[in-house]
């Protein structure tokens, strides 16, 4: 399944203003992007909140992170996302469940809105791996029941895109791709009941 990366395109395109008094010019900023709405129409009766992500240090920030072959973390130059990482991928994940049409409403922890399950996540992976030359997206996922704190269900989604070369904009781009499959399979996984 593939997905539209016209948000994505037009946030490479966008070149921040220059630091005031630094004289260096701030790195592209790039987006995520949601899935588009599908359509459908067929409300379900339940309601989640979606808990922003948690993860490493390194995933905390707004930088695009490459991994060596050894396993060493760095920061790619040229290039930052549009807010922090997770909660970026809280809001691209929020937007693509409504989008999806198949649930009564969709909120975060902080909105003050009674849901019947919160999904929780953790960033396990969200980087450029140098060694392979991927992108690589890897997510794990709760759906808790509110008020018993059961797991209902529990998953991991990965996502793995080839990418040609390591610069900010290539790798904004194949990360966007890898994220939009792991939203597809997220999305269908919580509208699917388990």
């Amino acid at each position: 399944m593939t997905y539209n990366t016209t948000a994505l395109a037009l946030g490479a395109s966008l070149m921040a203003v220059a630091l005031g008094g630094c004289g260096g010019a701030t790195p592209l900023t790039f987006d995520l992007a949601a899935l588009p709405p599908t359509g459908r129409a067929s409300a379900a009766a339940r309601s989640f909140t979606v808990a922003e992500p948690v993860g490493i240090q390194p995933f905390e920030a707004d930088r695009i992170i490459v991994r060596e072959p050894g396993g060493a973390l760095s920061f790619l130059g040229g290039g930052q996302w549009a807010d922090r990482l997770p909660r970026l991928i809280q809001t691209r994940l929020i937007q693509s469940l409504e989008n999806s049409g198949r649930l009564r409403s969709v909120s975060r922890p902080g909105d003050k809105v009674v849901s019947d399950f919160q999904l929780i996540s953790e960033i396990r992976a969200f980087d450029i791996a140098a060694g392979s030359g991927e992108a690589v997206v890897d997510l794990s996922a709760k759906i808790i029941a509110e008020g018993t704190g059961k797991v209902v269900a529990a998953r991991v989604f990965t996502a793995r895109v080839p990418v040609p070369k390591v610069d900010a904009g290539t790798a904004a781009v194949g990360l966007d791709a890898a994220l939009a499959r792991v939203l597809g399979e997220m999305v269908a996984w919580v509208n699917s009941g388990r």
